[in-house]
């Protein structure tokens, strides 16, 4: 492409081979000409006067598209449908005059977005399950890894590293239950004429309402739907793109969470995101680190999101049986959506299949806050030695305090001195110290994460990288 034309950063930079290919203009005018194809055979199969020779014509030119004369076309009489009717005639001479029989354009415009949306909802599903198995392996190999846990990004109770991981795991596998709804539920326009009514293939077929059912049975069937709409105006409810664009929102929101937790973590040292040997991390800071990739991840994610209230918008003002002021939003939102959910996906494989945790920070942390996380344990003790449970708790409370603003001064925590001090506890500062191993206080983390990981089980073993061909 031309430097002096704006192109979106969505396909220079960010989204895969795939998601470009699927939303390509070829893609969308071969679907174009499969669908008249499918409208013609099943015209044919059921009596109308169209040949089976214009059918396999219409069929061997399905890939021969002449863009340049669909332009020139469509530049003439200002719609692209009827341009690309034009096209299609003129690669396939003898059957010009049965192409797009009985149909409207939301024939072909519709149906063929509906094709494309379940592809690409289908590639997104595997890169949603790489991304669960990548974490899986994560959460499996640091499950019983202490480590400092934050409620209002402020110390709390030890988790471990593992466990944390299964949070975010749990928020995709959510998303991918309802991805597979959106999936399971999907159901073709069929071809319904201009307001719904059928009226053309009334007309067309002589008054016999069980050959137009028939019909758009074998035409959803060709392309793998189980069903039509149970009833519609020109298009296919707009619903349904509320519902599609919901579920890559619903995508971006738990990539985003899981993203900024890494950038929080990789500020405290704990845990990075790959790093490459040549990258540079800041063009005048030479010793940076930057959590490049996580920080994209939620720029797209905030894009994404937003772009997905286009859809409710859009569904909300559909006069009656249908307004055309859906047509140049959902051109744009619709595979924008896509590409960027995309983009988001492959960046949160990249990360979570390279995600660095560094333990020995990780340990110190935990070491840091350890004394005061053990306080409840100590409290136990001391009552057990003849201490007073609130006189005890008095004490735990003023000596925290303490020590706290001791290290705000940059001192070592001295919260175990102060306390082995105070003869209400009875304890001497190394028995006090007995009690400061993490694992003591990290709870069923590693069990909670083998019971996630074995209900999850099936699902990761259908996860896989490889690209999902484009079965149109």
């Amino acid at each position: 492409m031309s430097k002096d034309v704006y192109e979106s950063p969505l396909s220079s930079r960010y989204a895969s081979p795939f998601m470009l290919r699927l939303f390509s203009a070829r893609t969308r005018i071969e679907t174009w000409r499969q669908l008249w194809v499918a409208l013609a055979r099943a015209e044919h199969e059921l009596g109308l006067p169209i040949s089976a020779e214009q059918v396999a014509e219409l069929e061997a030119h399905i890939h021969d598209i002449d863009f340049d004369l669909a332009a020139a076309r469509e530049k003439e009489v200002r719609h692209d449908v009827m341009a690309h009717v034009y096209a299609y005639g003129k690669a396939a001479p003898s059957a010009a005059g049965i192409i797009h029989l009985g149909a409207t354009s939301c024939y072909v415009t519709d149906n063929a977005d509906l094709i494309l949306y379940r592809e690409g909802l289908r590639y997104l599903r595997g890169e949603l399950l790489a991304v669960v198995a990548n974490l899986a392996k994560f959460a499996e190999r640091y499950k019983a890894t202490p480590t400092l846990g934050y409620t209002h990004y402020q110390p709390a109770q030890l988790v471990t590293v593992g466990k944390r991981a299964t949070l975010w795991m749990q928020d995709l596998l959510s998303d991918l239950e309802e991805l597979d709804f959106v999936l399971d539920h999907m159901r073709f326009l069929g071809c319904r004429g201009t307001t719904g009514t059928e009226a053309s293939f009334l007309d067309l077929f002589e008054g016999d309402e069980e050959k137009i059912d028939e019909m758009n049975r074998r035409i959803s069937a060709a392309f793998g739907f189980a069903r039509c709409f149970s009833v519609c105006g020109q298009t296919y409810p707009r619903k349904e793109d509320s519902r599609i664009l919901n579920v890559l929102s619903a995508i971006a929101q738990s990539c985003y969470r899981m993203a900024n937790d890494i950038r929080l973590l990789q500020h405290d040292r704990q845990v990075e995101e790959p790093f490459e040997k040549n990258q540079i991390g800041s063009s005048a800071m030479a010793y940076k680190r930057n959590p490049m990739r996580c920080e994209r991840i939620c720029s797209l994610s905030r894009y994404l999101i937003a772009d997905a209230m286009n859809a409710p918008m859009t569904a909300s003002v559909q006069w009656l049986e249908r307004t055309l002021d859906d047509s140049a939003n959902r051109r744009i939102s619709l595979p924008e959506g896509f590409l960027c959910a995309d983009a988001v996906l492959r960046l949160a494989q990249n990360v979570t299949d390279g995600l660095h945790v560094n333990e020995k920070i990780v340990e110190r942390t935990c070491r840091e806050y350890l004394p005061f996380i053990a306080t409840e344990n100590l409290m136990m003790e001391g009552v057990k030695r003849g201490g007073d449970r609130q006189a005890l708790h008095e004490i735990i409370r003023t000596c925290s305090m303490a020590a706290t603003a001791r290290m705000k001064e940059g001192e070592p925590c001295d919260l175990l001195e102060r306390l082995a001090a105070e003869p209400a506890f009875a304890m001497t500062k190394e028995e006090m110290e007995a009690v400061l191993d993490p694992t003591l206080y990290t709870g069923r983390c590693a069990s909670q994460v083998d019971a996630f990981l074995a209900q999850a089980a099936p699902l990761l073993t259908q996860a896989s990288t490889e690209a999902v061909e484009i079965s149109l």
